[in-house]
């Protein structure tokens, strides 16, 4: 059995955040139901190009939604939502990623939902809370990248400020939200009682500057961009060249320094004072560079790779054709096919980070628009003609 096999989860998302959260739970057996606007549009991320299998179904949109089922519901109409409470009544968790006034209006709140599942969890995540004077603010990643200090530490030091080149912040919100849900889910199932829990884009992309911000806030030391993506304290760890490209090496520990050395052929920087020690490494990081640039340079990135063999922390640089055709990740099962797609043919995507051995985890493709609304409403005891009746009243 997967981890979360008996979990319900009701899912009123859009974009990107909160579904990448309820996919890794949908990834771990729960039964995650996607709750999408009536009217044939669904929801945002079905229209998120530019690449797309078929009408409402691109390829943003299976990246963020495999393993779920999907129904459509007007949430905003007295049926629609009297239907959703019935919902939930029978559900571990709801979860949403709204601008932060809007559960309250909908009725996705504890206070809204306690009285008939004393039990259930309602995680909200939005931009900037659901207090407080911007809790109606829109918000996306980038912008809280910007914000939080991201920009000013990514990139070279004489160029602009750069965004990291993923949506890191909403992948990180939607880990964090489900990690708060998952783990509200096991409270409530201990206490009887559930509760609300709320996780910000921003809360956590302020969060996520870790010892910079300790550095700052105790040391008042504010970290800029280091050349190559320098690590701002440890020497040598950042980009260096070699005659056909670049490879990353992170000397991380003492105790790769003399493996590096011996590796590039330099084994007598071993005991060069200049280098000996990380604080002395960083003193003289730029000779260091210069030195490590051309004795690099000597062979291509691949050869350097055989060389290190893991006994140097080191990666070659490569963009995102190469990392997916990389051999490392056909041996490891990295990418899958994933079946069931509308457009009838599978959808090949990256699986799932997450290994439990003797289980497999689904490959079960992004759910079709409302492609789950009779069974989810029959299992409520709605027969065929009152689903029909709804629907031709656009409530589901």
């Amino acid at each position: 059995m997967l981890p979360l096999t008996g979990v319900t989860i009701l899912a009123v998302e859009q974009y990107g955040a909160g579904p990448f959260g309820s996919m890794l739970c949908a990834d771990l057996g729960a039964d995650v139901i996607k709750i999408e606007p009536p009217g044939g549009e669904g929801e945002l991320g079905r229209r998120v190009g530019p690449y797309y299998f078929s009408e409402k179904n691109s390829h943003f949109y299976q990246a963020f939604n495999r393993n779920k089922r999907s129904i459509t519901l007007d949430l905003k109409a007295p049926e629609g939502a009297e239907i959703f409470r019935r919902l939930a009544a029978g559900a571990d968790a709801v979860l949403d990623n709204l601008r932060g006034d809007q559960p309250e209006k909908l009725g996705l709140t504890y206070a809204h939902l306690s009285d008939i599942n004393p039990q259930i969890v309602c995680a909200h995540l939005s931009a900037y809370g659901r207090d407080g004077p911007r809790k109606s603010w829109p918000g996306f990643d980038y912008l809280m990248q910007a914000e939080a200090g991201y920009l000013s530490v990514t990139g070279e030091p004489d160029g602009p400020p750069a965004r990291m080149g993923l949506s890191i912040v909403d992948f990180m919100t939607g880990l964090m939200t489900v990690f708060a849900m998952t783990s509200s889910i096991i409270g409530a199932r201990t206490s009887g009682r559930g509760q609300d829990v709320d996780v910000s884009l921003f809360d956590t992309a302020l969060h996520n500057l870790s010892y910079l911000a300790v550095w700052y806030l105790n040391n008042q030391h504010v970290q800029g961009r280091e050349a190559r993506s320098g690590h701002p304290s440890l020497v040598p760890s950042q980009l260096y060249r070699t005659r056909d490209g670049w490879i990353f090496i992170m000397i991380n520990k003492e105790n790769f320094w003399a493996p590096l050395c011996e590796g590039i052929g330099r084994p007598e920087w071993t005991a060069d004072p200049r280098f000996a020690t990380f604080k002395a490494r960083l003193d003289n990081r730029s000779a260091l560079n210069l030195l490590l640039d051309e004795a690099l340079s000597a062979r291509t990135t691949n050869e350097w790779m055989q060389v290190f063999g893991g006994r140097v922390p080191a990666a070659p640089v490569l963009d995102i054709a190469q990392a997916l055709d990389n051999p490392f990740v056909a041996e490891r099962g990295g990418v899958r096919d994933f079946t069931g797609s509308s457009h009838g043919g599978d959808v090949r995507m990256v699986a799932s980070p997450i290994r439990i051995p003797g289980e497999d985890i689904p490959t079960r493709a992004a759910p079709s628009l409302g492609g789950d609304t009779e069974d989810v409403l029959g299992r409520l005891g709605l027969g065929a003609d009152e689903i029909a009746r709804l629907r031709s009243r656009g409530i589901v």
